[in-house]
């Protein structure tokens, strides 16, 4: 008759070490093969036993430790290494809370979301934008399941739009997939299929001096010091405002306002719809400032462009042929991105690659450039155009096509670890924009949960902690909230209960 050790054992798969042994008086032929050595002799009791001992575990822990204890406690022990945080199948979402921090001059609103469990996701809405886009949400995802994560994107993203307004679904997406790999124990670019890399190249900025000699210094700073493979630098026509000569129309459009946003202004007007051109003095100091950078840095050196300002088609391939020699990795945003038709006359007349893509939202839009072949790159903020599983499926759909992707970004690490987990897994990735080189407490808003750098000679380093795989350092975020905004993750029962029918049929 069976102890009850060696049922225990047995429904383990594994059997009791004393079966190996002969006992006296007993047939060596007693139903079952023994053991032999090469001599075709029985193997001896305490080789047998020792053998067992060696080869024998249960997640790592020698059976020899626990044969002598309960079963109880040896149940205990033997998982002790699975991840008693969640039970995934039984997770609700019970809460949505904010925090406005201050990310140099921008606003960046990080969410989190709350679970019956304890564990909680963080996500991130796009710089700029308002933190209400993610709280509104919150009313129609509460008791829902996280990491069904794909059924709730399905069920805000009609929530969503273009630009900034894409932020809440977004957010509420990077935050749902950091909850899934934390139940799961798992990081998030796992769950979006694994990961092609484990560094994460990255694309820094250019940044001008205040004189030639600072100028180069800042640019060997970003090379041999900080270790930046690959530059972007903005040469638009902003640097043409009150220079004789250099640009037509400028009696009428203030050049200079590029970035406002009031009804009328120049940087309020669809680019086509000011009739800005470029003249020849014009493109010759822009060709300058190009030259200055490329003189700095050698061609061994990828180098984008961005921020031209507003002007027509017409004018963007005179822009992209003047710099042509220059070999630049990219001209971005030359028009906006919704004029399909015009992007791909700008792509088929030059050689320099063409990209647009970062104000996009969801995958539809990007489907339209990519099908045309009206842009050489594609360049999704995953803030804006969807989150993780969206950006991966817009780089994916261009990679069959042969298009490359890079990534727009601009935020804090908790956007920046979802681009990270983003670009790992999706093979056409080329690189991902650092907008924060030079904050000095950028870095520090967060603990990366394996106590690895964020970034190390320009790559961020994919992490393999569960979920995004970072944490708030909640001393620092604290001292870099929005100073009109100061609540951190205060509770938020306005924002429980639906108002709304939203379904979008009868």
């Amino acid at each position: 008759m069976k102890t009850p050790s060696q049922k225990f054992l047995e429904k383990l798969g594994l059997k009791d070490p004393e079966e190996n042994v002969v006992q006296p008086g007993t047939s060596e032929n007693s139903g079952r093969r023994d053991s032999q050595d090469n001599a075709g002799q029985p193997e001896a009791p305490e080789n047998g036993r020792r053998e067992f001992f060696k080869k024998a575990g249960i997640g790592g822990l020698a059976l020899g430790g626990f044969m002598f204890s309960s079963i109880e406690d040896t149940l205990a022990e033997s998982t002790s290494k699975v991840n008693r945080n969640s039970a995934p199948s039984d997770l609700k979402i019970t809460d949505m809370r904010y925090a406005v921090v201050m990310n140099g001059g921008g606003r960046c609103p990080v969410i989190r979301i709350d679970t019956n469990q304890g564990i909680y996701g963080l996500g991130e809405v796009r710089d700029g934008a308002s933190w209400r886009y993610a709280m509104f949400l919150k009313s129609r995802i509460l008791g829902m399941n996280p990491c069904n994560v794909e059924m709730i994107f399905k069920r805000i993203k009609q929530f969503g739009f273009h630009a900034r307004q894409g932020g809440g679904v977004c957010a509420v997406e990077m935050a749902l997939w950091d909850l899934a790999g934390k139940a799961y124990n798992v990081p998030c670019y796992q769950l979006l299929g694994g990961k092609y890399r484990d560094k994460v190249r990255l694309y820094a900025d250019t940044p001008e001096g205040r004189s030639e000699e600072e100028f180069t210094a800042r640019v060997q700073k970003r090379i041999f010091e900080e270790g930046y493979t690959f530059l972007k630098m903005d040469f638009g026509i902003e640097l043409l405002k009150d220079i004789p000569d250099t640009v037509v129309n400028s009696n009428f459009w203030d050049i200079g306002r590029q970035w406002s946003n009031e009804p009328m202004s120049y940087g309020a007007a669809l680019h086509p719809l000011t009739q800005v051109q470029i003249t020849d003095k014009g493109l010759d100091i822009l060709m300058q400032r190009i030259e200055r950078v490329r003189n700095k840095i050698g061609y061994t050196i990828p180098l984008a462009s961005d921020h031209y300002g507003h002007f027509d088609l017409n004018n963007a391939i005179r822009l992209g042929r003047a710099c042509e020699k220059y070999r630049l990795a990219w001209l971005e945003d030359l028009i906006p991105w919704m004029l399909t038709d015009q992007w791909k006359k700008i792509t088929d007349a030059l050689e320099t690659p063409t990209i647009t893509g970062e104000d996009i939202y969801l995958k539809e839009e990007f489907i339209k450039l990519i099908d045309n072949h009206a842009v050489d790159l594609v360049h999704p903020d995953l803030a804006t155009s969807g989150g993780l599983l969206e950006t991966k499926k817009i780089g994916d759909y261009a990679e069959e096509r042969g298009i490359a992707m890079a990534m727009h970004f601009a935020g804090t690490p908790v956007s920046f670890m979802a681009n990270v987990h983003c670009a790992a897994a999706t093979q056409n990735f080329v690189a991902l924009e650092h907008h924060s080189i030079d904050l000095d407490y950028w870095e520090s808003l967060v603990k990366k949960v394996d106590n690895k750098p964020l970034i190390e000679k320009g790559f961020a380093l994919v992490p393999e902690s569960p979920g995004l795989g970072v944490e708030l350092n909640e001393e620092v975020v604290k001292k870099h909230l929005d100073p009109q905004h100061k609540q951190y993750f205060a509770p938020t029962p306005e924002w429980d209960v639906d108002r709304s029918w939203d379904r979008l049929w009868s």
